[in-house]
């Protein structure tokens, strides 16, 4: 068959359609599990720290596990699988999908693929997390609060990822880590819990590091995460585009690794930074900048005078 003929059938090829069924219910209720354990850990956390339970081994423990796996998802699911702000090697790629799953927000096929849906229709029918879905009335925003920072995780409808991620599912590396999503997610929670038990020579120390460093840990990165979603798509400033309500969030700037400098990414999706302007920490784009430096990526896609003029120019139109 010719080039002409394959690009002719490819023309004539209806489009995928947004959404690929629903989740199987053992999927469902594993998705349950994942977000509401962590959620009812980190209820327990304030009790627990407050007269027992937690040592600086605890808190070291947690504090590397949620870089290591908040950085998967700021770097890798988001900054290079989703919107490819840079070009990694082999080794960079695979270890930023295993570093991302090991977040426990689902394997990187199915976050790309939910992410890039988003962008295709943010803030509009067919958004996975718009908070603006319901109406502007109090009830609706507070309704659409609770949509986009969780309750769209328990919504059965799949975005389909040979729509939305074909290139992702071509790729025999990335769509192996993503079946594998279940061993990293033992790996995620019980590595802390095998670390500390370790260091500790105790069953204690064990318990304690599966506690803060897995279960705690995942719940707070689940939060931060959910927020950019739901609190930078509410309230915060908006100076770079106002064709959606992404703003920036400058609280959230150190939690969020510089994903909380929402508005500027949604007014230029591939820039590898976030945090343009003065004094906005984007640790992110500081790491993305040392695997530059290191030859691991390249092909950075740094926002530069011209790109910044040029959007700074369209904000005000």
């Amino acid at each position: 068959m010719s080039p002409s003929t394959v690009s002719a059938s490819a023309k004539k090829a209806p489009p995928q359609p947004m959404l690929d069924g629903k989740k199987p219910r053992f999927e469902f209720l594993i998705v349950h599990a994942f977000v509401l354990i962590p959620m009812l850990a980190l209820a327990a956390a304030v009790p627990l720290a407050w007269g027992w339970g937690l040592s600086w081994l605890d808190a070291g423990l947690a504090v590397c596990f949620y870089f290591l796996s908040g950085f998967g998802i700021t770097a890798g699911f988001h900054r290079y699988f989703t919107h490819r702000a840079f070009k990694a090697n082999r080794g960079l790629r695979n270890a930023l999908a295993i570093a991302g799953s090991l977040a426990l927000q689902g394997d990187v096929l199915t976050w790309v693929a939910d992410h890039r849906r988003h962008h295709a229709f943010t803030d509009k029918e067919g958004d996975p997390h718009s908070p603006w879905l319901f109406g502007t009335t109090p009830a609706a925003v507070a309704r659409g609060f609770w949509h986009s920072h969780m309750g769209w995780t328990f919504n059965r409808d799949r975005t389909n990822v040979a729509r939305f991620a074909p290139d992702l599912l071509a790729d025999r590396d990335i769509s192996r880590i993503a079946r594998q999503f279940p061993l990293w997610t033992v790996v995620s929670l019980l590595s802390p819990a095998l670390l500390g038990g370790l260091i500790t020579m105790t069953w204690w120390g064990a318990l304690t590091a599966f506690f803060w460093a897995g279960l705690v840990r995942v719940a707070v990165l689940h939060h931060v995460t959910w927020s950019v979603n739901s609190i930078c798509h509410i309230v915060g400033d908006r100076p770079w585009t106002h064709r959606d309500r992404s703003t920036n969030v400058w609280p959230l700037a150190i939690a969020s690794m510089g994903e909380s400098w929402h508005n500027l990414h949604h007014a230029d999706p591939t820039c590898a930074r976030h945090g343009v302007e003065r004094g906005q920490l984007d640790m992110t784009a500081r790491l993305i900048w040392m695997f530059e430096k290191l030859g691991w990526a390249h092909d950075v896609r740094w926002p530069t005078p011209k790109r910044l003029a040029r959007l700074r120019a369209s904000a005000q139109t």
